[in-house]
């Protein structure tokens, strides 16, 4: 007897009507609580942290000068040593990376 594999075995066939069902008795939520779901949730995101919290935080950053065997690259405005010069030109250094 030849055996169609292709053909969906028969418990596979009423899990499936069994679940297309399932779907459809499934209690849907209207168009006007998913509104509100969202209107709410844009209320929580009004500081603009996810848990609608405000926080004061102030970062202290110490700036250290550019030293004098660096230079700063004309394209990519990266702080490198003088030995990653490629070229300069019009007065402006570009680095290795940036000569293309």
């Amino acid at each position: 007897m030849a055996t169609d594999y292709d053909e969906l075995r028969t418990d596979v066939k009423e899990s499936q009507n069994d679940s297309l069902e399932a779907l459809k008795s499934a209690n849907a939520p209207d168009a006007r609580s998913v509104v509100r779901e969202l209107d709410e949730a844009e209320d929580m995101d009004t500081f603009g942290i996810p848990g609608g919290e405000f926080v004061a935080e102030e970062l202290i950053v110490q700036v250290i000068p550019q030293a004098d065997d660096e230079f700063t690259c004309y394209s990519c405005f990266l702080v490198r040593h003088r030995s990653q010069i490629a070229f300069e030109k019009d007065g402006h250094a570009y680095c290795t990376d940036c000569e293309g």
